[in-house]
């Protein structure tokens, strides 16, 4: 454990030093470093879903087209999940160096039998990515109205965010009726639930193209410490390559800082990897999630920036409604790296 913690402050203090020294040629994909002429170092890293403009995704898509990972001497092999969860397997065995993991899924990891050692080196998500969605045309107009509907879940238990929402609003849950769902949207439209919970990025714009605008309610509307998409590495990985760490969290953090100021150029980049994908859709993911990078400590200290008050509320948060189990020290899930400027987010 003493190799990674001073592991750690080594990552903590390049990266520190190295964002608030920023070059102003390098942010706009100009002059490159005489590193990326030398011997690179070759990673994985490996999206955890399939091509789209997930912001941890485009960060790494555009560092690479433009440069950022060459200019730190990396030579990144970018894949994706063939089904969601295979990442973590992959980064235990070392196949993988770097992937993306929800917060919360992070933590479940972590405290499972046996735990996967995994670790966020950057906070992209500084919220959670799960709403609650209900159809404009509905008359539900706050979670008070809730009472009497039908709401749907995902997956194999009702989600903690949901759990929250009905708590902060005083409402009986016996008073709705609960459904397992898919991961369908158009139930919604087709007057099936009443409640439909949605991955903010993508869904609400999905039904709005259908022609149902939605309203969404999020637990963080109500007071709860969600988190979302992270940058992950393994402990054993950060503790044995800690410049590589911190290479490769820099350059992703430039690549997401060039795509909130190039956002066509950066849809564009994301078409290269996903060309079936609708231009104008992926503009509103890109669009949500640096909205939801800019906030909490991230609008102080710049997009990937976390603290241990982030994760430490979000494990108890996650442990009231025993949605993940149990940890002894919530600290050895992150890193407090510096985020990507040191200065306010614009």
């Amino acid at each position: 454990m003493k190799r990674l913690a001073l592991a750690l402050i080594a990552i903590l203090l390049i990266t520190t030093v190295l964002a608030a020294c920023g070059d102003d040629d390098n942010a706009t994909g100009g002059t490159v470093s005489s590193t990326a002429t030398a011997a690179r170092v070759h990673v994985t890293f490996m999206a955890g879903f399939k091509p789209q403009a997930n912001l941890p995704f485009v960060g790494a898509y555009v560092a690479r087209d433009k440069g950022f990972f060459a200019e730190e001497g990396l030579d990144v092999d970018i894949q994706h999940v063939t089904t969601p969860g295979d990442n973590f397997p992959l980064l235990a065995a070392g196949t993988v160096q770097f992937s993306t993991a929800d917060a919360a899924e992070l933590l479940s990891h972590r405290a499972s039998d046996p735990p996967v050692p995994v670790v966020s080196i950057a906070l992209i998500g500084q919220t959670g990515q799960q709403g609650f969605a209900v159809l404009q045309s509905s008359g539900i107009n706050s979670p008070a109205d809730w009472a009497g509907k039908t709401a749907g879940y995902k997956g194999d238990t009702v989600p903690p965010d949901y759990l929250a929402i009905l708590a902060a609003n005083n409402i009986n849950r016996s008073s709705i009726t609960e459904v397992r769902t898919g991961f369908n949207p158009s139930v919604l439209s087709e007057g099936q639930l009443d409640i439909y919970p949605v991955f903010l990025s993508n869904e609400p714009d999905t039904l709005a193209r259908l022609g149902y605008p939605t309203k969404v309610f999020t637990a963080a509307d109500y007071g709860a410490p969600t988190l979302g998409l992270t940058y992950v590495a393994t402990e054993d990985y950060i503790a044995q390559n800690p410049d590589v760490v911190s290479k490769f969290v820099r350059a992703a953090l430039k690549g997401i800082a060039y795509a909130d100021t190039h956002r066509d150029e950066a849809v564009q980049i994301v078409l290269g990897y996903a060309p079936d994908e609708d231009p104008a859709h992926q503009r509103f993911m890109l669009g949500t999630e640096l909205d939801m990078a800019k906030e909490g400590a991230a609008a102080q200290h710049g997009i990937g920036y976390q603290t241990l008050d982030q994760w430490q509320h979000l494990y108890d948060y996650l442990h009231q409604y025993d949605a993940v189990g149990e940890l002894a020290d919530v600290s050895k899930a992150f890193i407090p790296a510096a985020g990507t400027s040191g200065t306010p987010a614009p």
